[in-house]
Formats: C-alpha cells, structure tokens, sequence
C-alpha cells in the first residue's frame, strides 16, 4: 500500500488548522460554500437598507420638491410674482407673422393651420378682441396675469401662437404705454385642453403658486367645452369664468362643427390623448416640441402624464388646487 500523501500527514499530524481559532474562522469564511454564504448576507443588509429608505421616502417625501430638481441652478429666474391669484386665459388660434399691428386685418399678417386658410377679416377682428378683452381684465385686477396661450403649430412660423398674440397685443398697447409686467406666453399648447391646464403650469412658474381663480376669453361657441369638460377633467372647483366672443352673424356652421370635432370628442376623451385628439395634438406638433411643466411643476407630473385606459376616467390622485369647497362658477358673455 502506498503511503498517504505528506500534506495529508501534516494536517493530521500537526492538526494546525484546529488548533488555530482565527484561522479556522477566516478559512471557513473564504470557504467556497462560506464566500457564497457571506455575499448573500450582505446583499441581504444592502436590499434592507434600501427597503427602509424608500419607505422612508414615501411616507415623509421632501418638503420642498423644487430644492432635488435645483430649479435656480437651470435658469436664472427673476422675482416671482406672488401677489397674484388670477389667472386671464386667451387660447391662441393662428400665429400672428406681421410687424405691423395696423396691418392685423390682412389675412397675410397671420399663419394659419391648412383647414384654416379661407379667413375673412371678421374672424381676424375676433382674435383682436380676445387679446384686448383679456387686457382690459387684466388693467381693472391688479391681481391678474394674462397668458395668451398657444403652440408652434404653423409650418410657416418659428414662433408659437402665444408669443404672436403677445407681441401682437403689445404692438397694439393694448395694455397702455407703460411697460406692463402682468402679461406673458405659454408656448407649447396644441389644443383647448391643453391651452387651459399649461396656462395653469405657467402661472405657477411666473408665481411660484396656483390660481384661486380662472377666467377664459375665447370663442362663445367653445364655452361648453371648457366649462362642462375641460374644468371637469381638471377638477376645478374655485370660480371660473368664460367669457365668449364670436364673430358676428349666423354660427350655426361654426356652432356645429365645434360639437362634431371639439364638444363631443372631447365628452368621449377627457385628456384628449387618445386616437382622434391625439393624432390632432401629433400634426400640430410638427417641430417635436416637449412642454418644461414636468419640471416646473413636478407636483403636476403625475396629471400631465395621465391616459387612462378607459378614456373617460377622471384623474384620481390629489391636485394642487382640488382641495378647496368653492363651487362657484361665473358665467358672462362679451
């Protein structure tokens, strides 16, 4: 019979490896089988502490949202006027390209969506008396700021339909001939929906808080819209005015083509992200352009992000301005 090998007469002899605690501990830990014992156990911890962080940070989130997205590091950012409480929405419907504004009366002055291109000065006239009739409330409410609201939605414009309504309004001063500070553009609306929650976005990126009051200067044959839907779909609850302008003479046509392609796709769509208002929002947005509100507004992020599956669904979650008891609503007619 051969003899056993040396090392084995060794560890038998001697019987080191027992007869050495701190060895036998290290050497049971670098075990294979003991490695795979002690990665799992740290994993274990590791799993545990993140466990407890998230929870930690969903039941005692930050108080301050704005302080992680560092908001002032991105953009130098002015004085917030916070005085302010009351929001003057004007929906934008064509881009103003003129320079002009005694020229605002020619169909050449404006672009215009392809549906759009047989205009007559009346309904020219009516975009005017939008902007001027938002700026008289905002000269009579020194708590007001109007925002003429719309998209860069015209091929032959790099500008948006609420910074042309702007320009244009101060070209006209229509605000006086001071320098007037209650007045600014929302640039990223593609529809009625859209024009009334972004304009909600930029008040609270000019004031750093929401609106505790609304009011709407658009079409007359649009108020449904915004009153029976879209303050629904928002749920709205603080006083909200519509006030409608139309373009004098029979709207019956007018009148029934808003129920066909705005009032009932949008009773069927709440948030208009689904098929038929959506693909509208898709063509309008030819330039790709992403609304800043998520970042802005990170308590919105959630709303502005909302589809739901069936589309009629009202957004269930807690809203900046949905916790008030005020059901007033203000209705007047230009």
């Amino acid at each position: 019979m051969l003899p056993p090998p040396n090392s084995l007469d060794r560890r038998h002899k001697y019987g080191f490896r027992r007869s050495n605690p701190s060895w036998f501990s290290s050497a049971n830990l670098l075990a294979r089988s003991r490695a795979t014992n002690l990665a799992v156990s740290v994993l274990a911890v590791v799993a545990t502490l993140s466990f407890l962080l998230n929870v930690q940070l969903y039941y005692f989130p930050p108080t301050n949202a704005h302080s992680i997205l560092s908001l002032p590091l991105l953009a130098s950012l002015p004085r917030l006027q916070d005085s302010l409480d009351h929001l003057v929405v004007v929906p934008g419907h064509a881009i103003w390209v003129g320079i002009d504004p005694a020229q605002r009366m020619q169909p050449s002055e404006w672009a215009f969506q392809s549906f759009q291109t047989d205009q007559d000065t009346s309904r020219l006239e009516v975009f005017f008396q939008h902007i001027s009739r938002a700026a008289d409330i905002g000269l009579q409410d020194e708590k007001s700021l109007v925002v003429f609201s719309g998209g860069q939605t015209q091929h032959s414009s790099t500008t948006s339909e609420g910074e042309s309504y702007l320009r244009l309004a101060l070209a006209s001063k229509v605000f006086g001939h001071d320098e007037f500070s209650r007045a600014t553009s929302e640039n990223y609306a593609l529809d009625s929906f859209q024009n009334l929650v972004f304009s909600i976005a930029r008040f609270h990126e000019v004031t750093g808080h929401y609106p505790s009051k609304i009011t709407v200067v658009g079409y007359e044959m649009k108020r449904a819209r915004f009153l029976d839907i879209h303050r629904t779909a928002i749920r709205w609850q603080d006083p909200f005015t519509y006030i409608g302008v139309d373009i004098p003479g029979d709207n019956s046509l007018a009148r029934q083509g808003e129920r066909e392609n705005g009032y009932l796709p949008y009773a069927a769509d709440l948030y208009g992200c689904h098929s038929f208002l959506s693909n509208k929002r898709k063509q309008r947005n030819y330039a790709a352009r992403y609304p800043p509100y998520y970042l802005s507004n990170p308590r919105l992020a959630s709303f502005l992000s909302w589809c739901p599956y069936e589309p009629t669904s009202i957004f269930p979650e807690s809203l900046p301005w949905s916790t008030g008891l005020k059901t007033h609503i203000e209705q007047e007619k230009y």
